[in-house]
């Protein structure tokens, strides 16, 4: 090899030099799946109603919006004594950090401001700091993993991800369950199993994103193949609008259709994450939606033991839910690609969207209330007997997750101009946000004035939407590859 090919090829990692490029996303995710599975319960401690907790999570997809396309370019354009991603990953961790442990102790500031402003402030942080980190790390495998290693960089990079959000999802559990701490909110404070596992969420994405940026040293530009640095001026904001439009304006037709199926299951997904935990303390505990008024709680000088307990339990067994379907996810994802291979992957696309709508809308079958001891192995907990039979439930979710993660991405692939992929891929990311913007700023209206608050209907809503979501895949064009070229020949022209 010469030492001009020496200069320009990225050298063969080792399986460890791959895990520590990555290792940081498994605290990023820990955090991030604490956050999905606990922000509804602290915010609902706090004092948010139903209608108002969907509006409180539009932080995520619009921070989404905001940060990642910003915090892609910043990072192409730096170079300091800490690399060129990590910068921003060791960022993103120090404030993920903050943020996790301020927003359980909301109630500690309420001489300074309402525990639940507070809250929705540090909840905002806290996304703004995932995605801060999200975007890097996904460039930092490609900027150090050579081509022949890419696909097991990315594959160890799932797999930390997929642990962290199982051991994020389940902690309050174990820390009730097996520790020993309280999982029942007095009035306007947040359980103290939930604080702690925001402590412990916070030391773990810190501890992990350190090892990433201390034990990987990134390339300089220039070096093994990576570009130099973009020193070029910024072209004046209108131009850029204006170049934003025509590249939208000439979108490809099958993004385009994939548009549709990401409305309807992005639409789905957001509404679980949202309102899981008053659906299931109403459907399966049978705690009445009036609990869930703060108006009607303000009314009494304490919540009753029994209502308070309910919502503990049905917190921790949201966690136990979310950890099963992103571990299902996990099995599903060694599958798909070999799935779609032998029955095409609309197919297997729309057959796993029908498994989410399927799983989503048996959730209405599960309210048998009587008891049930669990063995989980390293302990036993006594839970209605339908809270056991949403497992199954979740491994629809699951499958479906698996498929949203890979699937859009893959047929989009075949239909995109080689030359501009990136920012397509980038505006293909509004296809994520959008839906739950949507589903943020009606779905609370629609819980409150259709449902009566009677969280359960709006997860069956839910299920309707992935089931139109697993019905529009039929209508997406798979692997236009001759509409990619003529984008790409008008675009040189």
């Amino acid at each position: 090899m010469t030492a001009v090919q020496q200069q320009t090829h990225k050298p063969k990692l080792s399986f460890w030099q791959i895990w520590n490029v990555s290792f940081g996303f498994l605290g990023v995710q820990f955090g991030f799946a604490l956050q999905n599975a606990n922000a509804s319960r602290i915010l609902s401690d706090l004092g948010a109603d139903l209608h108002s907790l969907s509006l409180f999570w539009l932080v995520a997809p619009v921070m989404g919006l905001l940060i990642q396309p910003i915090v892609g370019a910043a990072s192409d354009r730096t170079w300091n004594r800490f690399g060129r991603r990590n910068p921003y990953i060791l960022a993103g961790g120090i404030a993920a950090a903050c943020g996790m442990l301020l927003m359980p102790n909301s109630a500690l500031v309420a001489t300074i401001i309402t525990p639940l402003i507070f809250g929705a402030m540090m909840l905002a942080l806290m996304d703004a700091a995932f995605n801060l980190a999200f975007q890097p790390f996904r460039a930092l495998v490609s900027d150090m993993v050579p081509a022949q290693q890419r696909n097991v960089g990315y594959s160890i990079q799932s797999f930390l991800i997929n642990i962290g959000a199982v051991f994020g999802s389940i902690l309050p559990f174990l820390l009730t369950n097996v520790i020993g701490l309280e999982n029942v909110a007095d009035k306007g404070q947040v359980a103290p199993s939930v604080i702690w596992a925001f402590y412990i969420g916070a030391s773990v994405m810190l501890g992990s994103v350190l090892w990433t940026v201390i034990r990987t040293k990134e390339y300089a530009p220039g070096e093994k193949g990576l570009p130099e640095l973009d020193v070029k001026p910024k072209q004046p904001l209108s131009q850029r609008l204006s170049g934003f439009w025509l590249l939208m304006k000439s979108m490809p037709r099958t993004m385009k259709q994939l548009a549709v199926v990401q409305f309807f299951s992005w639409f789905a997904l957001f509404i679980m994450w949202v309102y899981t935990m008053p659906a299931i303390t109403q459907h399966i505990w049978g705690i009445d939606a009036k609990w869930f008024d703060p108006n009607y709680l303000d009314s009494l000088t304490q919540v009753p033991a029994f209502v308070a307990q309910a919502k503990g339990a049905a917190g921790d067994w949201v966690g136990i839910m979310f950890a099963a379907y992103s571990l299902f996810a996990a099995i599903a994802s060694l599958f798909l690609a070999k799935l779609a291979n032998s029955w095409g992957r609309k197919l297997t696309y729309s057959l796993s969207l029908l498994l989410g709508a399927i799983g989503y809308l048996s959730i209405m079958l599960m309210q048998n209330p009587e008891p049930t001891t669990v063995n989980l192995m390293i302990t036993q907990i006594d839970v209605p007997q339908g809270a056991v039979s949403l497992l199954i439930s979740m491994i629809g979710v699951g499958i479906a997750w698996a498929a949203i993660l890979a699937m859009p991405y893959a047929i989009l692939a075949g239909s995109l101009p080689v030359k501009q992929t990136g920012v397509y891929m980038g505006i293909f990311n509004f296809t994520i946000a959008a839906p739950q913007i949507v589903s943020g700023i009606f779905a609370g209206w629609i819980l409150t004035s259709v449902f009566n608050n009677e969280a359960i209907y709006i997860i069956m809503m839910a299920g309707v939407s992935m089931l139109l979501a697993a019905i529009s895949v039929y209508f997406v064009s798979d692997g236009v590859t001759e509409e990619a070229n003529t984008i790409e020949a008008n675009a040189t022209a």
